[in-house]
């Protein structure tokens, strides 16, 4: 008996019936896989640049034919783009035509990246974050700003430092003044349709103050020289702007002389360069001195005094002993209470008070030990008298000066007074806004500026109320 066993007998319409199901899965996944790779207007892809010539690009984006990117669409790349298309190079595509004559897609790397910088803006604005934009132009309606391919617009309502009825010259000037500038901005509209995209620096205000702060004392070391500008001026110092954190100049740290009032010292706007004292990252506050940076007064007493001359000097502080005085380097010597003019049963705080000016002799120096001896006693009546009388004269001419400034400044008209700027963040009536638009439609949008004031003000008014 044959025990082998004898291969199953496969029926020919059985055959068939597999072979029909086969060819069917086999189409049904060709159908799929064309589908998927169709281009279709509007479709961002990524591609692999095959070919580059005169008339442009081949790229390689999984199309079934390579897409074709025109010599014209480059042109509008920025300088670090265009040195990277190279046979090889990745580049972002955005398909304009599904196929041209030729049955290729048209595509453009120009409107991928700008499609890629709407896209972003929209995130940005959806999660609040900041953007650090820079200023590259202005007109009469607020600032231009630059957001990767696309122009975005700060409406002059918006900009910190603008209150909305400044005069039109002031606020004209302030807009030109940031030009080139970088602001912390905050998305508050994009509309890809209508090509709008809309920043706010007032909304972005302390959080970017906080942020430039924060980049300023992590870089911030004891013993460095900043360039700063004063920004506040008090009865105990000044403080000074170094970029996004301020430092305090303690009145003692301002000069080598003896400072009452440190508007006389400095002002505000004035570019000074410091010396980082201290920097406490914890407590936020950095401690600067002018003062490091002078020459130390001491070092000049030898060549600017000698014994016997005759020098002027501020009283700054009276003792029991005697009264320290204030000479001209800013060094201070010592009035001794027997060198004082008077009985010697009188107190020193009985003849001299701090702030009182007097003229005195010198009776010895000793620079190494930073001293110098002083003498009331020693000076001559006459040359007391020829003193007192220089200094009559200086404050008469002192005086007439001064009557005939404010002589002047009467007979001019007062100007208005300016608005107070509203607060961070606060929504006020919209400012005349041109739009924000890509470079090809910018221009021809200002015309609308009108209608866009009404939709800002809807907009805005909405914000507010919210």
């Amino acid at each position: 008996m044959n025990t082998e066993m004898q291969p199953e007998q496969v029926r020919p319409e059985e055959q068939v019936e597999e072979q029909a199901m086969t060819m069917q899965d086999l189409d049904r996944y060709l159908a799929d896989e064309f589908e998927v790779k169709r281009p279709q207007h509007g479709d961002l892809r990524t591609g692999v640049i095959i070919h580059v010539d005169e008339s442009g690009l081949l790229v390689d984006c999984g199309f079934k034919r390579e897409g074709f990117v025109a010599a014209d669409d480059l042109e509008g790349l920025d300088e670090e783009m265009r040195s990277r298309i190279e046979v090889g190079a990745i580049v972002p595509v955005f398909v304009l035509q599904a196929q041209n004559r030729e049955g290729q897609p048209v595509l453009s790397v120009q409107q991928a990246m700008m499609y890629e910088d709407w896209l972003k803006a929209e995130e940005i604005m959806s999660s609040g974050e900041l953007y650090a934009g820079k200023i590259s132009g202005c007109n009469r309606g607020g600032l231009v700003v630059r957001f990767g391919k696309i122009r975005g617009f700060i409406p002059a309502s918006q900009v910190v430092g603008i209150p909305r009825r400044m005069r039109e010259e002031d606020r004209k000037r302030r807009l030109e003044e940031m030009i080139g500038k970088e602001v912390g901005l905050r998305v508050i509209e994009v509309d890809r349709d209508r090509r709008r995209l809309i920043f706010s620096q007032r909304r972005a205000l302390r959080a970017w103050q906080e942020l430039k702060r924060n980049e300023v004392m992590s870089t911030l070391n004891e013993g460095d020289v900043r360039t700063g500008e004063v920004t506040d001026i008090t009865d105990f110092g000044a403080f000074v702007d170094l970029g996004g954190a301020d430092g305090l100049v303690h009145v003692s740290e301002l000069c080598w002389q003896r400072v009452d009032n440190p508007r006389q010292v400095l002002h505000i706007g004035q570019q000074v360069e410091v010396y980082v004292l201290s920097v406490d990252r914890q407590r936020k506050r950095i401690a600067l001195s002018c003062k490091k940076l002078q020459p130390d007064p001491w070092t000049l007493v030898d060549s600017h005094y000698q014994v016997g001359q005759l020098v002027e000097g501020r009283v700054t502080r009276v003792l029991d002993f005697g009264a320290f005085m204030e000479l001209d380097l800013g060094v201070e010597g010592l009035l001794h209470a027997s060198e004082m003019i008077g009985t010697p049963e009188l107190h020193p705080t009985q003849v001299l008070q701090p702030g009182d000016v007097a003229l005195v002799k010198i009776l010895r120096i000793e620079s190494p030990r930073k001293r110098i001896a002083l003498s009331a006693k020693q000076v001559r009546q006459s040359e007391w008298e020829a003193w007192m009388s220089e200094k009559e004269e200086q404050e008469r001419q002192r005086a007439e000066e001064e009557a005939a400034t404010a002589a002047a400044a009467a007979e001019e008209p007062a100007a208005p007074p300016a608005a107070a700027e509203t607060a961070e963040g606060e929504i006020t009536e919209a400012e005349p806004v041109e739009l924000a638009a890509e470079e090809s439609s910018f221009t021809e949008l200002v015309d609308e500026t009108a209608a866009v004031e009404d939709d800002d003000a809807a907009a805005l008014g909405e914000d507010e109320s919210a």
